[in-house]
C-alpha cells in the first residue's frame, strides 16, 4: 500500500482494534516473502557482512534444500531432501531459531512425478501463527499440514489422486497461503467430470481439517503446467482479492469469498512464476518470457487493480523492459528491487517505472531480494550470498560470500532470505544458515500484525449475486452422508442471509434434503453434483461416491467416447472404444506428443491390495508403447522399447525401480496382476503377466521389495502411448493371507 494508507491503517489498527486480526511473535518470518509479503522485514542490527564458519555465523545445520525458511514461536521450518539410493525421499523439518538444534524432521516418498532428484524440496512452506501449523506442498503432490511443535502430522491431501495435480519435469511447485481460517493453495489439474480440462486452478482449504470449500479457475489454455506464482492478498476498494500469475501467461485477480475472476491482465506467452507485490490498489508484477503484444522479452508492469473484465488495454499505469522470471519484487522506500535471470539487480522508482541503477551479483537469478535495516540481501543460484547498499542512484556490494559443497562446486541456492529475530536464515544445497551479530534476543516476544479483515455482512435487503457450497468438493462410500453448507454473498462478496432453494442430483443417486447429501447404499460407484438453484443463481458441490473393493470394471456399461465417471486425472486421453467384440479402454497418441500419463480408479487412502487387467499395446511402424497399472502408489509396466517388465515409484529418479526381461508381442492380449503388500517397514511388491488365453501361472514375474513404503493410494492405469493402448476387465481386489 502507498506510505499514507499504510500509516492511517496502522493508525486505524490502534484505535480500532477489531482490525488487528491476530497477534504474532515479533519478528515471525510466517510467509516466504515476509510479513507484509513484500519482501521487507522492519528490523535493525543485522550483519552488513559475515564469514562462513565465522565472524557473523551464529549456526550451519545440516539440510538440503531450495525453499525458502518461514519462522514462527522459535522455529525455523524448512521443505528439502535426503537420503541417497533408494533412501531418497522429500522432507520438511523445524529447527531452533535460537540455537540451530533440529527440533523434527518429517519425510515421504516421492512417487508420480518426473521431477528430478535435484529439483526437490522447491516449495517454500507456510507457517500459521494462530494454529502453530505448518504446510507444506510436495513436488509429487502430496500436501501436509503438520504440527510445527513436534511435527505431527494433522492432515493430508494428494492433489495427484484426488484432482489430477499435474506435476512435470520443471518441478516449480507453489507455495502455499494461509488467509484466516483457510489454506490456499494454486496449481495446474486434470482432474474429473467438469474439471477435466487442464487449467490452473485455486483450491482452498480449511486450514484445521483439510476440507476442501472453493476452487476458482480464473485462467484460460495453459502454456504451461508448472508455475510458481504465489497468491497476493490484498484489499481493494469494496473488495478482497487474491491476485496472482496464472499458468496461461496472465495476472488475475480472485473475489477471496466467492472465487469470482474480478479482473485480468495479459502478460506473458508462457506461465508466471513471480509473485506479485500490492501496494494499495497497485500492483506489480514481472516475467521474462516473450509478451504477449510484441516480441520482446520480459517486462515488468505497474497495474491499477480498481479495474475489472479484461484491464490489459485500460489499468496499465507503467511499463519497464526486463527479463525477470523468477525473482519476485521487493518494495521499499518508494522502490521496486529485484533480480533479473542473470542476477542483475535492479533498483527501479515504483511511482514511475524508472529505472535507477543496476547491480550484477552473480549469474544466475532465480530468488527473490529482502530488503531490511536499509540493506538488501539476496543469494543467486551459484553459491552466492550478498549484501547490498541500495544508493540513491547505485548500488554497492558490502559483502559476497561463495558457499561450495565438499567436493568442491558450489552450493545451488534458489530460496530467498528469512528475516527474524534479528538474524537472517536461508537455505542452501549445503546447509540452513543464520546469520546476526550484537547482542541478540533468545526468545521471540509478541507484536501485532495488521491483517486485511474479510469482508462483514452486506446491507439489509441486498439481493444475492453469488451463491456458494461448503464443502465444494469430496468422496463418500455408498450410505454416506454430507452436510453442505451454503452461502450467499453480494456482488463484493459481503455475506447475506442464505436464500431458500431447490435442490436437485445430478450423476449421483441418493437423497437431499436440507443441505443433508446421502448418498445411495446401493448401485456401485458414481460421480456427479448436488446443485442449489435460487432463480438465477446457483452453486454446485461436486462428489465422488467410491464403493469398497471389489472393484470390477469390463466398460461395457460405458459410452463410447467417454470414460468411467470417478477417474481422476487426465481423463481426456482415456475414452472407451470399440474393440474385439466388446468395449474397452482407449489411450492414443497425444496430438501435443507428450504420450506419457497415469489415471486413477479408486480412493487414495486404499492400501493392501490386487489390481488386475487386460491389456493390449499395438505397432505403428517403429513406434512401440508402454502400458501397465498403478497401485499402492507402485506402477508396473510393460516396455515396448526394452522388452522388460518393470516396477517403480519414480519415473525420473527410478528408485526402487527392478525389472527383468519379457518379450511380448504387439496386437496381443495380455493379462497382468499386481499385489502389493505394505508391512510395518518395506512394501513387498509382485507381479506376473501373461497371455490372456493362457493359465494363469502360479509363479510371481517380478516381486521388488521397497524399505521406503509408501503406505497407500488409488488403483490406476500407467500408459505411453505413441500409438494406441487398450485395458479391459479391471478388478481390484484386498490382499488376502
Amino acid at each position: 500500500m502507498h506510505g499514507s494508507e499504510r500509516r492511517v491503517l496502522l493508525l486505524l489498527a490502534i484505535l480500532v482494534p477489531s482490525l488487528v486480526a491476530s497477534t504474532v511473535s515479533a519478528g515471525d518470518w510466517v510467509h516466504w516473502r515476509g510479513p507484509d509479503r513484500d519482501g521487507t522485514a522492519d528490523a535493525t542490527g543485522l550483519p552488513a557482512a559475515w564469514t562462513p564458519g565465522g565472524e557473523g555465523m551464529l549456526w550451519r545445520a545440516d539440510f538440503v534444500s531450495r525453499s525458502t525458511p518461514v519462522v514462527g514461536e522459535g522455529r525455523v521450518c524448512v521443505n528439502g531432501r535426503e537420503g541417497d539410493g533408494i533412501e531418497r525421499r522429500e522432507v520438511a523439518a523445524c529447527f531452533d531459531a535460537f540455537t540451530g538444534e533440529r527440533l523434527w524432521i518429517q519425510g515421504w516418498p516421492v512417487y508420480h512425478t518426473t521431477v528430478p532428484w535435484n529439483r526437490v524440496g522447491w516449495p517454500n512452506p507456510a507457517y500459521d501463527p494462530e494454529t502453530g501449523y505448518l504446510y507444506v506442498q510436495g513436488v509429487g503432490g502430496l500436501f501436509f499440514c503438520f504440527d510445527s511443535r513436534d511435527g505431527t502430522v494433522v492432515w493430508s491431501r494428494n492433489f495427484i489422486e484426488e484432482y489430477g495435480f499435474m506435476e512435470g519435469y520443471g518441478g516449480r511447485t507453489q507455495t502455499p497461503v494461509v488467509d484466516g481460517d483457510r489454506v490456499v493453495v494454486t496449481f495446474a489439474s486434470s482432474g474429473w467430470g467438469s474439471e477435466a480440462r487442464p487449467l490452473h486452478r485455486f483450491r482452498v482449504f480449511d486450514k484445521r481439517t483439510g476440507e476442501l470449500l472453493m476452487v476458482a479457475t480464473p485462467g484460460g489454455s495453459m502454456a504451461d503446467k508448472n508455475t510458481q506464482s504465489t497468491p497476493a492478498i490484498a484489499r481493494v476498494g469494496d473488495r478482497r482479492l487474491w491476485i496472482h500469475g496464472n499458468a496461461d501467461g496472465g495476472i488475475y485477480a480472485v473475489d477471496t469469498e466467492t472465487g469470482e475472476t474480478v479482473w485480468s491482465y495479459g502478460l506473458s506467452k508462457r506461465g508466471i512464476n513471480t509473485s506479485v507485490v500490492v501496494d494499495g490498489h497497485v500492483v506489480y508484477a514481472a516475467h521474462s518470457e516473450e509478451n504477449r503484444d510484441e516480441g520482446t522479452m520480459g517486462r515488468i508492469v505497474a497495474i491499477d487493480a480498481r479495474g475489472s473484465g479484461d484491464v490489459t488495454a485500460t489499468h496499465e499505469i507503467w511499463r519497464s523492459p526486463l527479463a525477470a522470471g523468477f525473482s519476485s519484487p521487493a518494495l521499499a522506500g518508494g522502490r521496486l528491487y529485484l533480480l533479473d535471470n542473470s542476477a542483475n539487480l535492479h533498483a527501479l522508482d515504483a511511482a514511475t517505472g524508472r529505472h535507477i541503477w543496476e547491480l550484477d551479483v552473480g549469474r544466475v537469478g532465480k530468488s527473490s531480494p529482502v530488503v531490511a535495516d536499509g540493506r538488501i540481501y539476496v543469494t543467486e543460484v551459484n553459491g552466492v550470498f550478498a549484501i547490498v547498499e541500495p544508493g540513491e542512484t547505485e548500488g554497492r556490494i558490502l559483502d559476497s560470500d561463495e558457499l561450495s559443497m565438499p567436493e568442491g562446486r558450489y552450493a545451488e541456492m534458489y530460496g530467498s532470505p528469512a528475516v527474524a529475530y534479528g538474524r537472517v536464515y536461508f537455505t542452501t544445497e549445503e546447509g540452513l544458515y543464520a546469520l546476526g551479530v550484537g547482542d541478540l534476543p533468545t526468545e521471540p516476544g509478541a507484536s501485532p500484525r495488521l491483517d486485511l479483515p474479510r469482508p462483514g455482512a452486506a446491507p439489509a435487503g441486498t439481493a444475492p449475486a453469488h451463491l456458494r457450497l461448503e464443502p465444494v468438493e469430496g468422496r463418500l462410500q455408498p450410505g454416506g452422508s454430507v452436510e453442505l453448507e451454503l452461502l450467499a454473498f453480494d456482488a463484493v462478496g459481503r455475506s447475506l442471509p442464505a436464500p431458500a432453494v431447490e435442490w436437485s442430483l445430478e450423476g449421483l443417486t441418493g437423497t437431499i434434503e436440507g443441505g443433508v447429501f446421502t448418498a445411495s447404499s446401493g448401485g456401485g460407484s458414481s460421480a456427479g453434483r448436488v446443485v442449489a438453484r435460487a432463480g438465477e443463481l446457483e452453486a454446485e458441490a461436486r462428489f465422488r461416491v467410491l464403493a469398497d473393493l471389489p472393484l470390477e470394471e469390463d466398460f461395457e456399461g460405458v459410452e463410447v467416447g467417454s470414460r468411467p465417471s470417478t477417474m481422476v486425472g487426465y481423463v481426456g486421453r482415456w475414452a472407451v472404444a470399440e474393440r474385439d467384440g466388446g468395449k474397452v479402454l482407449e489411450k492414443g497418441p497425444s496430438p501435443i506428443k507428450i504420450h506419457r500419463h497415469i489415471t486413477f480408479l479408486g480412493s487414495p487412502d486404499w492400501h493392501d491390495y490386487t489390481i488386475q487387467a487386460d491389456l493390449l499395446g499395438t505397432r505403428t511402424s517403429r513406434r512401440v508403447p508402454d502400458v501397465g497399472l498403478i497401485a499402492n502408489g507402485y506402477t508396473m509396466e510393460l516396455l515396448g522399447v526394452h522388452q522388460k517388465l518393470q516396477v517403480r515409484s519414480w519415473p525420473s529418479a527410478l528408485r526402487m525401480a527392478q525389472e527383468v526381461e519379457l518379450p511380448w508381442e504387439a496386437d496381443v492380449w495380455y493379462t497382468m496382476k499386481m499385489r502389493v503388500d505394505v508391512e510395518e517397514d518395506r512394501a513387498v511388491i509382485r507381479g506376473k503377466v501373461w497371455p490372456r488365453d493362457d493359465e494363469e501361472p502360479a509363479e510371481w514375474t517380478i516381486t521388488v521389495e521397497d524399505p521406503m513404503p509408501i503406505r497407500e493410494g488409488s488403483p490406476g492405469l500407467s500408459g505411453f502411448s505413441p500409438t494406441p493402448i487398450y485395458w479391459d476387465n479391471i478388478r481390484v481386489t484386498r490382499n488376502q493371507p
